[in-house]
């Protein structure tokens, strides 16, 4: 089976692996500091979203086999979804070990969000467009939440935040295909994120977050108006 895969399998693979890391260094006692546990995972996820779109690179570069649309999207659950999922549990679970009904809202918002994220990938590729996508991609989807959770937004913000973002992710809204320079910043954004973290104010974190929720609230807009016109 092994003689199937490509190289951008291999970078696929490389994905799901941090993000089983990521949920590996949560939910152990490998790291006794909570803090830093979580921005280990957190930077293991960040990592996973690299991953994600060298893989892509690569396979446009070479050859993508015939089992990499499916790897690539189980990379995506476990890196993007479960592991994103987890992360937001464990760093809100001093809110919800105070209040029953808090714990009841969070179970429901990520419960949600994992069953439209497994919707989102399980029809990505039977959707598939060349110009568009159709639904908020999942690593845009998870870096406007992963953030949140990581600059540690106030609890009843978050938990809208799931549902929508899961909702969207699972919707037919249009989002049209960044550039190879939007993607580039992207990737520079996170790079820094990863090193610098919260550090100076949490700026880069903020600015990351920006970038992505103006793809993500203008993109729509961008493909519904803007490109009928040219």
């Amino acid at each position: 089976m092994i003689k199937l895969l490509s190289i951008a399998d291999f970078i696929s693979i490389i994905n799901a692996i941090f993000g089983f890391f990521a949920i590996l260094f949560l939910l152990s006692n490998l790291i006794e500091d909570f803090e830093l546990r979580l921005r280990v995972s957190f930077s293991f996820i960040l990592l996973a979203l690299l991953a994600d779109g060298l893989d892509g690179v690569v396979a446009r570069k070479t050859k993508r086999s015939d089992v990499g649309e499916h790897l690539d999207s189980m990379a995506d659950m476990v890196s993007m979804i479960i592991a994103a999922s987890v992360f937001i549990f464990i760093t809100y679970q001093e809110y919800i070990t105070c209040c029953v009904y808090f714990q009841i809202y969070l179970f429901i918002a990520l419960v949600l969000f994992l069953s439209f994220g497994t919707i989102r990938l399980a029809s990505y590729y039977i959707m598939k467009n060349e110009n568009y996508f159709v639904g908020l991609p999942a690593p845009a989807g998870a870096i406007i939440l992963l953030v949140l959770a990581f600059l540690k937004v106030e609890f009843i913000y978050i938990l809208p935040a799931v549902i929508i973002i899961g909702a969207v992710m699972a919707s037919s809204i249009k989002f049209p295909k960044p550039r190879k320079r939007m993607d580039f910043i992207a990737s520079v954004l996170i790079l820094l994120t990863l090193f610098i973290g919260k550090s100076y104010y949490g700026i880069v974190p903020l600015l990351l977050l920006t970038a992505i929720l103006v793809y993500a609230i203008g993109g729509p807009i961008y493909s519904k108006f803007l490109v009928k016109r040219q």
